[in-house]
């Protein structure tokens, strides 16, 4: 059963892109659009307070008719962070997103950020989970 660890490891991009909360919207919007990604984890002193989306600012700045120059990324950001570890197998992360209706999810050790994992980042792993099983599942039939 695969871990985060080594959904991490796998991963193309290692990088984590962060945000102050105190960080305009505008701010984070312009980082996600430089970076090609769709959030950016709040940390404040290393610490995870909040997650920002593209979806955050929709429906929190665009619909509501608010400014983007003006608007810090605390009044918008998702406040209540759900977390995983490194040892958390991507079943359970997949079903904690599924169910929570989630497409990223800060990966934590000991209170400080390490990584971000998304669904994209999880669907590949467990793929290549069922290959592996099917591969070795096919040797044992074969003999």
């Amino acid at each position: 059963m695969t871990k985060v660890v080594q959904v991490l490891q796998d991963k193309s991009e290692q990088s984590v892109f962060t945000i102050r909360p105190d960080s305009t919207v505008f701010e984070a919007i312009t980082l996600m659009a430089d970076k090609g990604i769709g959030a950016l984890v709040v940390t404040q002193d290393e610490k995870v307070v909040g997650i920002i989306s593209e979806r955050d600012y929709t429906r929190k700045v665009a619909l509501m008719e608010r400014t983007s120059f003006t608007t810090n990324v605390s009044e918008i950001m998702t406040a209540t962070v759900l977390t995983v570890t490194t040892s958390t197998s991507i079943e359970d992360c997949l079903e904690l997103m599924t169910v929570r209706h989630l497409r990223h999810l800060p990966v934590v050790e000991n209170e400080r950020l390490i990584g971000l994992i998304s669904i994209g980042d999880l669907v590949k792993a467990a793929m290549a989970d069922q290959k592996n099983l099917i591969e070795q599942l096919q040797q044992y039939i074969s003999g």
